[in-house]
């Protein structure tokens, strides 16, 4: 598969980068702390290690909102990670909250997908509860992949301030997470939104990571075309490249404002 590791000192220029971003947009807000949801995955864990790099532990807090579905090593891995960073950290369950709405609109019981949603979208709002009584920025935890394909809740997990590594493919979240020290099992350990029972990231979208970065960055990045893109990818399909290519179309209203008619002369 294509290899989009990056060298020792892509790495550290990388990493600078992305604390000073912190700092920066920070900065611009007029404040010096932040809120990240925690989910023992690799993509908040690196970024809440970049977090502390930016403001210093005393002014990341963490949020763990484990909900129905949670996986307990997921949980147990968030809170491992804000005690390894000795960050404040809060464990708020989601459970009553989404039961609450499913109390209020019954007819979504049972709809997967829409109370998946809901509890992204409920742990969003929490994040936004939290940060607004501390004056503090919402760390997203998006990378490039995810967000090219659209693979997020809209006004959930991508309702943040900003994505600190949103322009990485997941193969260099990977690489950037060790180079910053993340231990190798929350580095390996399979991806999932935790949005529903057994549920994991590259079941859902029909592809492995290391084929969907790859397709990504030849062709919906890159130049190449479908064909071509498939030729230089020995194990990657036509129907595939086509597949991830439609659900970066058919996402693109996620990754832009919510559109307003045009002015009338």
């Amino acid at each position: 598969m294509l290899d989009l590791r990056l060298s020792e000192s892509e790495l550290e220029a990388r990493r600078d980068h992305l604390v000073q971003f912190i700092r920066d947009t920070a900065d611009a807000a007029g404040t010096d702390r932040a809120v990240l949801g925690l989910s023992g995955g690799i993509d908040s864990t690196l970024t809440a290690h970049l977090a502390v790099e930016a403001l210093g532990e005393d002014n990341l807090h963490g949020l763990v909102m484990p909900g129905e579905v949670s996986s307990e090593d997921n949980m147990s891995d968030a809170e491992w990670v804000a005690q390894e960073l000795e960050i404040t950290y809060d464990i708020f369950e989601i459970n009553p909250i989404v039961d609450q709405f499913l109390d209020t609109y019954s007819e979504a019981e049972g709809d997967q997908l829409a109370v998946g949603n809901a509890r992204a979208r409920t742990r969003a709002v929490l994040n936004y509860l939290v940060a607004n009584h501390e004056n503090a920025l919402v760390l997203g935890t998006g990378n490039r992949s995810e967000a090219l394909v659209g693979y997020f809740t809209k006004y959930g997990d991508g309702a943040v301030d900003c994505h600190p590594i949103g322009n990485l493919y997941k193969q260099q979240v990977r690489q950037l997470a060790a180079h910053v020290g993340v231990p190798d099992e929350l580095v390996e350990k399979p991806p999932t939104a935790g949005l529903w029972a057994d549920q994991t990231d590259e079941e859902e979208l029909g592809i492995d990571y290391d084929s969907l970065d790859a397709i990504l960055a030849l062709h919906v990045d890159g130049p190449l075309s479908v064909a071509a893109t498939a030729t230089e990818l020995d194990d990657v399909t036509e129907e595939q490249v086509r597949t991830v290519g439609e659900m970066y179309e058919r996402s693109e209203h996620k990754r832009r404002v919510p559109p307003s008619p045009d002015p009338l002369d």
